[in-house]
């Protein structure tokens, strides 16, 4: 008997969180209230309250995941000793591609929900100091001095990431279609290493 009500509230709690992700990737934190996440999940509003005291706490689980898919890929990599600079920019690219194929809406939310300030969360990831002090910066500084490290990682992240972006306007200008841009983003996980590789080649 106890298992099977451990079960129905785990049950529970995870189509709370599964309506919880849809509705704040599609409404973001302001607008979004709990009554919205209720109704997606098919509850009613005081069984979300029980497990679930504030809209706030809720955010703050959504907003963790995402940031861990978000910055998870690259921070692995960029502080592994084991693997060349080149080795890393290719892995980052695919990695990151990979990630936002099946997440395409998460750099938008994330970038959103940090520009009105809803970053209390991000605050728990040390991410700057584990960037600054990684081998990558290391890596690229024995390479070359000259690059500045927060251009060369923004020149990787703004080929990879902004075409998710920008999708809805090239999809909008029939450049591509959903088809048709999976396939560019497959070429470009061989064309931004090359790209990016030549940036440590120009003088």
């Amino acid at each position: 008997m106890a298992k099977k009500k451990a079960s129905v509230q785990t049950n529970t709690e995870e189509k709370i969180k599964t309506a919880a992700r849809k509705v704040f990737m599609r409404k973001g934190f302001s607008a979004t209230r709990t009554r919205d996440i209720a109704e997606e999940a098919g509850i009613n509003l005081a069984l979300l309250n029980y497990y679930f005291r504030s809209k706030k706490k809720l955010f703050d689980l959504v907003m963790q995941e995402k940031i861990e898919k978000l910055f998870g890929v690259i921070v692995p990599l960029l502080t592994d000793p084991s693997t060349s600079l080149e080795t890393k920019i290719e892995l980052i690219v695919s990695g990151y591609i990979d990630v936002l194929a099946e997440n395409p809406d998460l750099p938008t939310f994330v970038l959103n929900e940090l520009r009105k300030k809803n970053f209390e969360i991000i605050q728990k990831f040390p991410v700057d100091k584990i960037i600054v002090q990684s081998s990558f910066i290391k890596q690229l500084k024995e390479k070359r001095a000259d690059i500045n490290p927060a251009h060369f990682l923004v020149n990787i992240l703004g080929m990879t990431v902004f075409p998710f972006v920008a999708k809805p306007m090239l999809i909008m200008t029939g450049m591509v279609n959903e088809k048709s841009f999976i396939t560019l983003m497959n070429e470009r996980k061989k064309l931004i290493p090359v790209w990016v590789k030549a940036i440590l080649k120009a003088k």
